[in-house]
């Protein structure tokens, strides 16, 4: 088990970091203190073969310019927030609207754009990296100074844990998450990959992507994924809720309730033998399946961004909450401590 840092670039006269974490399985992450983004994922296939299962870009300029997320660490709040309207008490709050009529992501200028203070951990069997941030009141409309901290650890099991914290001085809300795109074959599309979600309930949508506040059944739809299934064929399906073969970006009410030890979700890729366990304390999970990615964006070696070239499995508080009283909270008050873990777990499994 290993941790070593290098030069990645410069940003903002800012010399910006890489810190590549290995194991004696052959699996190697690598996360830079610019954005707290999660570059690499490099996992051995049945045969040995390394493939990077997630999607990325060769330079940090590349990542300072990228606006679709890759990668990143996203707050304060991770997905959608309608009209960018926060309301704490008896204060509203107007949130920077980054697409018409939403805050989405943390807004103009969020946690993925900012540069973090890094600290390398040598913990025995895990080697790793936690991040700090310190976020001012008013930052992207947001009440509050909010001092967060993010840990990337990679241990022998090849379970990736990412561990959040936050606390505050003044009532704010709180939704922190990471926003790798996964494609578990290295490369192509991810429509061919089976996928599990242990969620019997979803949110849906308007046509803004904003929940309705509703919760909605999964059985008997394009969305019931609590046996493993094929991307593909759920795409096919219709159902009277959506047509579903554009793909999915909708937020699962997890049935596990933030237990870290019951699976969240589950990916598996045939060919190459490769699977990906998701285990979280949060109490949803969006399902987004590349539907917009569409070639403007290149990555590693100018390869294009193309529409299901990977998926993001993004734990998470419930899009909207703060405009959802019966969604869970996502209120942070002094005194308190904003926590929470995801793993990624990756692993092979034979034909």
């Amino acid at each position: 088990m290993a941790i070593v840092s290098e030069e990645f670039g410069r940003f903002k006269d800012r010399t910006i970091h890489l810190y590549t974490m290995s194991n004696t399985a052959g699996v190697k992450v690598s996360v830079t203190n610019y954005g707290g983004i999660m570059t690499s994922v490099k996992v051995p296939d049945r045969d040995g073969q390394i493939a990077d299962v997630v999607l990325g870009y060769d330079t940090l300029q590349e990542y300072t310019e990228d606006s679709i997320y890759i990668g990143s660490v996203v707050g304060r709040y991770a997905n959608r927030i309608k009209g960018g309207m926060l309301k704490l008490g008896q204060s509203t709050y107007q949130l920077s609207c980054n697409r018409p009529g939403i805050h989405l992501h943390g807004g103009n200028q969020g946690f993925n754009k900012k540069i973090w203070e890094p600290q390398v951990i040598q913990n025995e069997g895990a080697p790793g990296l936690r991040l700090f941030l310190d976020s001012p009141d008013g930052d992207e409309g947001y009440p509050g100074n909010l001092r967060t901290r993010v840990s990337y650890a990679l241990t022998e099991d090849s379970s990736l844990i990412i561990e959040y914290e936050a606390e505050t001085d003044k009532p704010t809300v709180v939704n922190l998450t990471q926003h790798s795109y996964f494609n578990l074959a290295g490369q192509g599309d991810i429509t061919n990959h089976l996928i599990q979600i242990n969620g019997s309930e979803y949110t849906p949508v308007g046509p803004d992507l904003i929940p309705t506040g509703e919760l909605a059944e999964v059985q008997g739809s394009p969305f019931d994924f609590r046996r493993l299934r094929r991307i593909s064929e759920a795409m096919a399906e219709e159902d009277k809720r959506k047509k579903a073969g554009d793909g999915f970006d909708h937020n699962y009410v997890l049935d596990t309730r933030g237990d870290i030890k019951k699976i969240a979700a589950y990916l598996y890729h045939e060919k190459s033998g490769r699977i990906m366990a998701v285990y979280t304390t949060k109490p949803g999970m969006q399902f987004y399946s590349g539907n917009y990615l569409d070639g403007r964006w290149k990555g590693r070696g100018g390869v294009g961004f193309f529409k299901h070239a990977a998926l993001c499995l993004e734990t998470q508080y419930y899009p909207d909450s703060p405009n959802h009283p019966l969604f869970p909270s996502p209120l942070l008050l002094p005194g308190d401590i904003y926590r929470h873990t995801t793993i990624y777990r990756f692993g092979l499994r034979s034909k």
